[in-house]
């Protein structure tokens, strides 16, 4: 079973682009993860996701929210209210990758404990 697996993975990452790169480029980086994760219980306003984030800067949030509303994660919604109102939210197929931030947020309490 395990040959076939590596052999599978393998053929899969030699002939096209590897499923984990073209994963990665998606939800790679410092802040993504985190931003996903933090979206994980639902809908969050810029500030929210600030205070829960305090060493992300201003900029650096706003292009990361950018970049993963591009890649359908989180859908922005905009309200006509003054002052605008503006919340974030996974998209269903932001949803279809809570169990790998849960199994990244497990193994990350496993590294901690280690390191401890």
């Amino acid at each position: 079973m395990k040959d076939y697996v590596e052999t599978k993975i393998n053929e899969e990452c030699t002939n096209n682009q590897c499923p984990v790169e073209t994963s990665l480029n998606i939800i790679g980086g410092k802040w993504k993860g985190i931003i996903i994760y933090r979206l994980l219980d639902g809908k969050k306003r810029f500030n929210e996701l600030r205070r829960e984030m305090p060493r992300i800067t201003h900029r650096m949030l706003t292009l990361q929210l950018r970049e993963l509303e591009k890649d359908s994660i989180v859908k922005r919604t905009v309200y006509a209210e003054v002052p605008p109102k503006v919340e974030y939210e996974l998209t269903e197929f932001g949803i279809s990758i809570r169990p790998i931030i849960v199994a990244l947020f497990d193994w990350g309490k496993l590294v901690q404990e280690k390191e401890k």
